[in-house]
């Protein structure tokens, strides 16, 4: 018999190449104070070290496989057809778990048991662990993630029963799949439930696909763009918010494609931002002058203002204690 008050949550982990960080993500998991988790991993065939990672976890994971897939969409696709927990999310392999995320999810939806889904903030953290940004968020519907205000993946936990009603992930995406499918659950369920605290920590590090594979990101970005823009489901949110939507999405692209290292087509699409929508653009007017910067070869002007931003820990980490949160995770 079924014990409803502790509903089975599945975690799915697709990963690929990347063992230096792996064992921090099971363990975050693993860790967690929720009775009842079941933790799929889909790993991609990697050759660095992964699948030794995994087999030391193997006996406390419910499915693991490692084999060749069509990308992170594919395998998220995978890992949920074969889940069993009426409550879903997943996690990327060098993404984290906060202390009591799983549990502060389930509590937050069956205190709101209309609701399909909550998000919490994360924390961003380097290669080493430690903290440097608090992204905050908040009960964002859908004309806020059609301008693109964008929420933590890692922070987002949803019932099995809309995830099946918008149809799950679409594997065309390999790097929006997430906003994709926030937008059509923002659609059909309304607004996420906002949990207001840290449920994740998201690395970031060379590797990574916000970084590696930047400019993907922006392309799709536009691509959500004209996609809104021509499916009648969104036409009535759309209209009025046709110029903050497509500021939004070139303000993004923007974003990738200067972590990507291209500030001149960064620039041009932070000017086009800024004619389609200047209140939108306005808000990374920063990055517009890192862009103007890194075109004229004054890169290094920008990195030490990064540096400095990320030397100060924020205040929501130091309350808690989390200088470096690998330090939560240690190996057994």
């Amino acid at each position: 018999m079924r014990d409803e008050s502790t509903p089975l949550v599945s975690i799915i982990t697709p990963s690929y190449n990347q063992a230096a960080y792996l064992g921090y993500t099971l363990r975050s998991v693993l860790g967690q104070d929720y009775p009842r988790v079941e933790y799929i991993v889909i790993d991609g065939g990697s050759t660095d070290g992964s699948v030794d990672v995994l087999r030391r976890y193997a006996s406390r994971l419910a499915y693991w496989v490692s084999e060749p897939d069509r990308g992170q969409a594919d395998a998220l696709r995978k890992g949920f057809a074969r889940a069993q927990g009426a409550i879903l999310a997943w996690l990327n392999s060098d993404d984290m778990y906060a202390p009591g995320a799983i549990a502060a999810a389930v509590r937050a939806l069956q205190q709101h048991p209309d609701a399909g889904w909550v998000v919490g903030d994360d924390l961003s953290v380097d290669p080493a662990g430690r903290p440097f940004h608090h992204h905050r968020v908040g009960p964002w519907g859908l004309p806020r993630l059609m301008t693109f205000h964008m929420l933590p993946q890692p922070a987002v936990f949803f019932r099995r029963a809309l995830y099946e009603q918008v149809g799950g992930v679409d594997a065309s995406f390999r790097f929006l799949m997430d906003h994709h499918l926030w937008l059509r659950m923002a659609r059909v369920a309304g607004p996420p439930v906002y949990v207001p605290r840290v449920l994740a920590f998201a690395r970031y590090h060379p590797q990574a696909k916000n970084l590696a594979q930047a400019a993907g990101f922006g392309d799709e970005a536009l691509r959500l763009a004209r996609w809104l823009s021509t499916d009648p489901a969104y036409a009535a949110v759309f209209r009025p918010r046709r110029r903050a939507v497509w500021a939004g999405a070139h303000r993004f692209a923007a974003r990738y494609w200067l972590d990507g290292g291209h500030p001149w087509r960064a620039l041009s699409h932070y000017l086009r931002a800024w004619a389609w929508h200047p209140p939108t653009a306005a808000r990374e007017a920063h990055r517009l002058l890192f862009a103007v910067l890194a075109g004229l070869g004054l890169a290094r002007l920008g990195r030490w203002y990064v540096r400095r931003r990320r030397a100060v820990v924020p205040s929501v980490a130091a309350q808690h204690g989390w200088y470096n949160v690998h330090r939560l995770y240690p190996e057994a």
